[in-house]
């Protein structure tokens, strides 16, 4: 199997969880009466389309990424608002409020985004990375029940032909011994082996002494001899290397995992600047990268490649062991959308959802203290904060792109 199918794998599911995270927000939009001209799959030139109760459905050439239009997401310019900065020009908040407003056909204010309640906002621009959060659950559950746990087991994979001990390479003792690859070792030195710890603990207790072994081959057992060697860190070994077997998750452990993955990734994000920072200072001085780093799109796809690579020649238990990687890449893709998109700063929907939090709080405040309505938050005042972090956003991607090319990390 060669990295192809790998890289393939990650590039449609990236794809499409991207595709799923903006019906997160098509579909509740709509359902509150917002108007959504626009949904796309992908950038450039449209390679299909079709119009469908008001919305266009899009898929584009360029298959990265994709973006749904949502009608008047911010308010007309309130009276007094300022328009114009110190030398005469339109704002960026204005020019923002404008552009809204000419997008809103006549007649249909009252199905403009900014006409939604606080609560109804956020259920629009949380749709999104909920949909990526249930994705990574859905991927992890399947990886860890469908497919299940690896656990190394006492059924050989491999059986080493040479082993590297305190005097220097030698003939594998487990094959002298005549073990073959596929062989269950039952007992050790008249000690049964259950488990894969079982089997280690008791080949280290051997020492140098020639012992009897008793393996299961196609359904019968046999009594072998072997003498494990000492290697130069001092441990006893025989040369065996361990099978896997796989043994389905509970759903508390899928609760776990992912529970596990959530905080990684948060932890990653919070620390996200430090990270990038590191990954510029490795690229330009030849520092060694940080192998728990960062990564973008193609390092990811490298990733994947090698995972697929890893699983050539071992079979169909390799095959497993590989499907259960990529899957359980695509659930940590998933929650790396999630929580990124969390981050309360425009334009991720986390912005949003803070503009619409303290809307919310505002009106409430004023209800309390019997004021009139205060109407919609201004947002388009975060124009100006929307383009830095644009131009940041884009740097970084450059930055990873770059590094992931000339400097990437390897799993191996």
């Amino acid at each position: 199997m060669s990295s192809l199918p790998g890289i393939l794998v990650i590039i449609v599911g990236l794809l499409v969880s991207v595709a799923l995270h903006e019906l997160g927000h098509l579909i509740p939009a709509k359902r509150f009466g917002v108007l959504v001209p626009q949904y796309s799959v992908g950038f450039g030139p449209a390679l299909w389309s079709r119009t469908w109760k008001g919305t266009t459905y899009v898929l584009r050439w360029i298959l990265l990424g994709g973006y749904v239009r949502i009608v008047g997401m911010f308010a007309p310019t309130r009276l007094g608002a300022r328009t114009t900065s110190r030398r005469g020009k339109t704002t960026l908040a204005e020019e923002a409020r404008r552009a809204s407003s000419e997008e809103i056909p006549p007649g249909e204010e009252a199905h403009a985004f900014y006409r939604l309640s606080a609560p109804r906002k956020i259920v629009v621009m949380m749709g999104g990375p909920t949909v990526n959060l249930v994705l990574s659950i859905l991927l992890m559950a399947v990886a860890l029940i469908g497919i299940g746990v690896a656990a190394p087991s006492t059924t050989l994979q491999e059986v080493s032909s040479t082993v590297q001990a305190a005097s220097g390479e030698v003939e594998g003792p487990a094959q002298v011994a005549g073990l073959q690859a596929g062989d269950t070792v039952v007992s050790w030195d008249r000690t049964s082996t259950p488990t894969w710890d079982d089997l280690r603990s008791a080949i280290a207790a051997t020492g140098g002494r020639t012992v009897s072994v008793v393996v299961e081959r196609d359904g019968a057992e046999q009594t072998l001899e072997v003498t494990p060697t000492q290697s130069g860190s001092g441990q006893w070994v025989a040369g065996v290397v361990a099978g896997y077997d796989y043994r389905r998750a509970t759903p508390a452990e899928v609760g776990r995992q992912t529970w596990q993955l959530f905080t990684g990734t948060a932890g990653v994000v919070i620390r996200l600047p430090q990270a990038v920072w590191n990954v510029g200072n490795s690229l330009f001085t030849g520092a060694e990268r940080d192998s728990a780093g960062v990564v973008s799109v193609v390092g990811v796809g490298r990733i994947a490649g090698e995972i697929t690579t890893a699983g050539d020649g071992a079979g169909a238990a390799g095959a497993k062991q590989s499907v259960a990687a990529l899957l359980s890449l695509l659930a940590s893709l998933n929650m790396a959308l999630f929580v990124f998109n969390l981050i309360p700063l425009p334009p991720l929907d986390g912005g949003h959802v803070a503009g619409a939090i303290f809307e919310g709080l505002r009106r409430a405040w004023a209800r309390s203290r019997g004021r009139p309505d205060p109407g919609p938050a201004d947002t388009a005042r975060l124009m100006p904060l929307t383009y830095v972090m644009w131009v940041a956003l884009m740097g970084m991607t450059v930055l990873l792109v770059v590094a992931d090319i000339i400097d990437p990390i390897s799993l191996t």
